[in-house]
């Protein structure tokens, strides 16, 4: 979960980025040579791309492996499964509707376990669930499985109690509940800042169309389209503000996936094809 943790538009998340698009389409290895290009294509010099290439080894992202005489990294098995998780939450958006299940978790953690408590609610918040009180949180129901992976993952198993449950009631409207238990605020921010900075990609897109434009424009949107989907649980749009910003910027997103996401593949077996068929017409040249 410390990806959330990368800014936005920075060396790191751009490459965290073009590793979740490219390194499994290209059979789960890119050189060095490509990575270095395809960050060159979003602006990052050859010198950062090395750093950051360092930093996700470091985190156990990527290992280095060399294949046909040529330096590269390959994906680790556990960068793999983090990467499966993530592609739906990501590309296909969840969310729920008047008549859909909530989950509460409600947990006990004592005093000389405070770092675990810690890490449990800033991991529930990084999953999409609201805050009710200190050891009350909730969310929507299909959220349910990976709050108790992440319960099994800190091994508070037993500290633990997860309910599911219809509707909200109380003295005070389920409307007005969600926003005291989200940062409504800042969710749609996120939103808000998307569409400033993508929501005409489409257009400049089709402006200028081509799989290198495909692949600049669908990395930096689906960089800052990342995060979203970790912050934003889906809530329903009935309890949500009547100008809730994700209204258009989800629909934006998904014009933008069906549009870029292919030619973007196109344009990065492009590169990672580039030194293959350099070498094969070296060999074919007359001595």
């Amino acid at each position: 979960m410390d990806d959330l943790d990368a800014r936005v538009g920075s060396t790191t998340s751009l490459l965290r980025t073009v590793i979740g698009v490219s390194v499994r389409a290209e059979g789960g290895w890119l050189s060095s040579s490509a990575f270095v290009t395809l960050l060159d294509e979003l602006g990052v010099p050859a010198g950062r791309t090395r750093t950051a290439l360092t930093r996700v080894k470091a985190k156990g992202i990527l290992v280095l492996e060399a294949r046909a005489g040529s330096a590269g990294y390959s994906l680790t098995d556990a960068a793999r499964r983090m990467l499966e998780r993530g592609d739906r939450r990501i590309r296909q958006p969840r969310f729920m509707e008047d008549d859909h299940d909530w989950f509460v978790i409600s947990f006990t953690v004592p005093e000389d376990d405070r770092q675990l408590r810690h890490q449990l609610k800033r991991r529930l918040s990084w999953i999409g669930c609201g805050s009710v009180a200190g050891a009350l949180w909730i969310g929507p129901g299909f959220l349910i499985d990976e709050a108790e992976q992440i319960v099994a993952d800190l091994g508070l198993t037993g500290q633990v109690t997860l309910f599911v449950v219809q509707e909200i009631r109380g003295a005070t409207a389920p409307a007005d509940a969600i926003a005291q238990w989200w940062d409504l605020s800042a969710i749609a921010a996120r939103h808000e800042t998307f569409l400033s900075a993508h929501g005409a990609s489409l257009a400049a897109y089709r402006a200028d169309p081509g799989p290198r434009n495909a692949f600049r424009r669908w990395i930096l949107a689906l960089d800052a389209w990342r995060p979203i989907p970790y912050v934003d649980p889906g809530l329903p749009l009935s309890l949500l503000p009547d100008d809730w910003p994700g209204r258009r910027s989800i629909p934006a997103f998904l014009e933008l996936r069906d549009a870029l996401s292919v030619p973007a593949a196109e344009y990065v077996h492009t590169v990672v094809a580039a030194p293959a068929r350099a070498a094969q017409h070296r060999r074919q040249e007359p001595a």
